[in-house]
């Protein structure tokens, strides 16, 4: 009997070592969902598409590679927050978009979106089948620009079109997964050599365009006695085993990196796209180099911009370089990070109180627990601050977030992601009360598949980030209280354990309970509310802004949670003005 087309795009992913599609099947899906059925591939039933894209990003940033698929209108609009996740994360993701019958289209019909005007500002490559001549070239080219330009592709399926007989294309049905060496030319680096030699205090700035590089970015960093700071998501591949550290800058980051940044003669970024254009030095000369040219220069002025893999680019420029042997800048910085870390240690050794505990806190005791080789999944706002700041390196770590979109709700999909791919390794989701919430249906879906995802809620009652948003620029916080359910009751509904903190002398025994069991578990941290997430440089309009919403607070009545907010940061905010 012939195989049909969904049986034909199956066969296709099993070629391309797909091992799972996450969705929500209907109507236009049912043929595809059927022919996985047959196959190798496993169909993640989730409850709700943006969670199965979410899924798929946290697997393609892990593996390479990964799928999602969603039926129809709605469903086609649920999956578009995390395909966005995907494609401003540079991860290869395929998108099955299945649609209304082809008959049908163009006719206002039920259901009826049109995937190419929805799905193109997200995506490398999107694209329609609608005939059975075209499956075979439209599924490999939207996978090989998946992997290639590193991003999403998308194909568009109609129903009717799914269940037609296959016909064989007489071009490649093989993807191609190719390696190139790219480095700036031989004068490039010449140039380059001559800037960093001429200059005496130079701060390499990491992204993770660098992950592969960090013995090159140690070598290089030990040979010009230069610091080194480095980006959110380059942070679990360069912090390890690198003595010159010096932490990360930015909203979420450190006045030592901020610091030794703006200190320097020159600044290498190496493999980053840094968004915060307010946190980048103006006075001193910077060199990008990035295996993108489209990205150089567009978050600085630059005095030269490069193109080239980072780990191949150091390779070669290490031999015309002439060691550097003034430490002084570099023990200047290297000091100061020192009293920025002693300064964190403030609130682990002052955790808080009832249903106040420091998240800083629960942060640095899960990362004190947690097994060298664990990933986490961090929600967008608080959680990620305490990620950034606590959670630490170790070279075998992996952290994923929604670091470039900055959506909420990321963390609990992202681990089942990371659980379903990586079954073997401990999978921890920091999850904010307001993230969980969103999308709070999906922790049905860790129990179905029996997922040991570790949820910890650092339950602090507000959308912590809006507010700390809201306050810094003069207004008072409005709307961002939330009113909780009993989160650890809803684990116990869902099929698993929960657990309610309340008291900072239970957090460790908490964690470590949660940690050592052996399937899902949640933990639900009565964080302090009043606890900020502070950057790493503090403008004085900030601090103007910081002070009309305090006093607006106190003038409607609010002066118990001004002197409270006063009361957790004081410390924090002496130690950064």
């Amino acid at each position: 009997m012939a195989k049909n087309i969904a049986e034909q795009i199956v066969e296709m992913l099993e070629n391309a070592n797909v091992k799972r599609i996450y969705a929500v099947t209907g109507d236009s899906l049912n043929h595809l969902n059927i022919a996985v059925k047959k196959s190798s591939i496993e169909w993640i039933h989730v409850r709700h598409e943006e969670v199965g894209a979410y899924a798929a990003a946290a697997e393609a940033e892990l593996d390479g590679f990964a799928v999602c698929a969603g039926s129809c209108g709605p469903g086609h609009v649920h999956l578009i927050n995390g395909v966005y996740e995907a494609h401003r994360s540079h991860v290869p993701m395929l998108v099955i978009a299945s649609t209304i019958p082809s008959e049908e289209m163009g006719m206002d019909y039920f259901q009826e979106t049109n995937t190419i005007k929805l799905f193109d500002d997200c995506s490398h490559y999107n694209q329609m089948i609608t005939r059975p001549e075209q499956v075979q070239r439209i599924v490999q080219t939207a996978i090989q620009h998946a992997i290639s330009k590193k991003g999403v592709a998308v194909i568009g399926l109609p129903g009717d079109v799914s269940e037609l007989d296959a016909e064989e294309a007489t071009t490649s049905a093989q993807i191609f997964k190719t390696n190139p060496i790219i480095r700036p030319s031989d004068d490039e680096l010449k140039k380059l050599a001559d800037l960093i030699n001429e200059n005496e205090k130079v701060t390499l700035y990491c992204g993770i365009g660098a992950t592969e590089a960090r013995n090159e970015v140690v070598q290089l960093s030990q040979l010009l006695k230069a610091p080194v700071g480095y980006s959110f998501r380059g942070k679990m591949a360069i912090q390890p085993n690198n003595p010159n550290e010096v932490g990360l800058t930015g909203l979420l980051g450190f006045p030592s990196a901020y610091n030794a940044m703006h200190d320097a003669d020159l600044v290498l970024l190496l493999g980053t796209d840094f968004p915060y254009q307010k946190f980048m030095p103006l006075k001193n000369k910077i060199v990008q180099i990035d295996e993108s040219p489209e990205r150089l220069g567009r978050r600085a002025k630059l005095e030269l911009g490069l193109t080239g893999d980072i780990k191949e680019t150091i390779k070669a420029l290490l031999p015309l370089l002439k060691e550097k042997t003034n430490v002084h800048f570099l023990n200047e910085q290297l000091e100061f990070y020192e009293k920025v870390k002693e300064n964190q240690l403030t609130y682990v050794n002052d955790p808080g109180k009832e249903n106040a505990i420091q998240p800083e806190y629960v942060a640095h005791t899960l990362d004190k627990i947690a097994k060298k080789d664990a990933i986490f999944t961090v929600d967008t706002g608080m959680c990620c601050v305490w990620g950034a700041r606590f959670i630490t390196g170790t070279g075998e770590r992996k952290m994923l977030g929604s670091f470039n979109h900055g959506s909420m709700a990321n963390a609990m999909p992202m681990a089942i992601g990371a659980a379903l791919s990586h079954p073997d390794k401990q999978i921890i989701a920091m999850c904010g009360d307001g993230g969980l919430s969103m999308l709070l249906g999906d922790m049905a879906t860790i129990f179905q598949y029996k997922l040991p995802v570790k949820l910890i809620v650092f339950n602090n009652r507000a959308l912590g980030m809006v507010k700390l948003e809201m306050e810094v620029g003069g207004l008072p916080d409005n709307e961002t209280d939330m009113i909780n359910p009993d989160f650890a009751m809803i684990a116990h509904a869902m099929g698993y354990p929960g657990k309610n903190v309340h008291l900072p002398e239970e957090v460790e025994s908490a964690i470590k309970e949660c940690l050592d069991h052996k399937g899902p578990y949640l933990l639900n941290i009565f964080t302090n509310p009043n606890a900020l997430a502070l950057p790493p440089k503090i403008e004085f309009d900030q601090v103007i802004g910081m002070t009309k919403s305090m006093a607006q607070l106190m003038l409607g009545g609010k002066m118990e949670e001004v002197f409270e907010t006063v009361k957790s940061n004081y410390k924090h905010i002496k130690g950064l003005l």
